[in-house]
């Protein structure tokens, strides 16, 4: 039978609970905001993490910082889920899963980095698995609905970071900027030079500038790329 975890250098992923399980696009995602996040001389203290659902982005930048995280999950069994993978890592006193969803939250404090792997397919049919439909679609939590939690929760020198199909950024971007957030990277991710683009990863601030945009390559001839795997290495077993 095959393991219900996925298991990472530090930490451990339990996921037989969840719709969505641990994927290689929501890893890089996790990576590359920890990496930014590591490299930052910025004063993050506080991340706030909307659509937790197994806890991976939330662990992944534990392991890359000393901030105290908060992380949302609406649907019962990942939110259970979250909750155990937080208290059987090693910074489960700086983890804390809330089961409600984010636009039920009245905001008492702010957060200087905000995280969200939203659900993505708005328009697209839906499956018989209420789980996975929350997982995948965007009826429990829209974008605008999301952008204006964010509004709300994010401190006036904060960050967010999103990922987001490709073919959805350009009108999230557009979304931001009428309130007032702004690209600072971008990485446009690709699964060969033979695939096209089919993830976006964006960090948005309130200080409007020339984005910095790379591409990044999972695979180049067969094998993970250099990218990839600098991205990855501190959180992947051997690969």
């Amino acid at each position: 039978m095959a393991n219900t975890y996925f298991e990472f250098q530090q930490f451990k992923v339990h996921q037989e609970f969840c719709a969505m399980k641990v994927c290689t696009d929501a890893c890089l995602f996790g990576a590359w905001v920890a990496n930014w996040l590591m490299h930052s001389e910025l004063p993050i203290n506080q991340i706030l993490d909307i659509g937790a659902g197994t806890g991976l982005l939330s662990l992944m930048l534990a392991q890359n910082s000393n901030t105290i995280i908060d992380a949302f999950e609406i649907d019962e069994g990942a939110a259970k889920q979250a909750t155990e993978n937080f208290e059987r890592s090693k910074w489960s006193n700086r983890l804390t899963l809330l089961h409600a969803p984010i636009q039920t939250i009245v905001p008492n404090q702010q957060y200087d980095l905000i995280i969200s792997n939203p659900p993505f397919y708005e328009d697209d049919l839906k499956s018989s698995n209420t789980a996975r439909n929350l997982a995948l679609h965007s009826q429990a939590l829209k974008l605008d609905e999301l952008l204006n939690a964010i509004q709300q929760l994010l401190t006036a020198n904060g960050f967010f970071a999103i990922m987001l199909p490709y073919s959805r950024a350009g009108q999230f971007i557009e979304m931001a900027n009428r309130l007032g957030f702004y690209v600072e990277k971008a990485a446009n991710v690709q699964q060969t030079e033979l695939h096209g683009f089919f993830r976006t990863m964006l960090l948005f601030s309130r200080n409007s500038q020339k984005p910095i945009t790379e591409t990044i390559l999972i695979k180049n001839n067969q094998t993970y790329s250099e990218a990839f795997r600098n991205l990855l290495s501190p959180f992947y077993l051997p690969f």
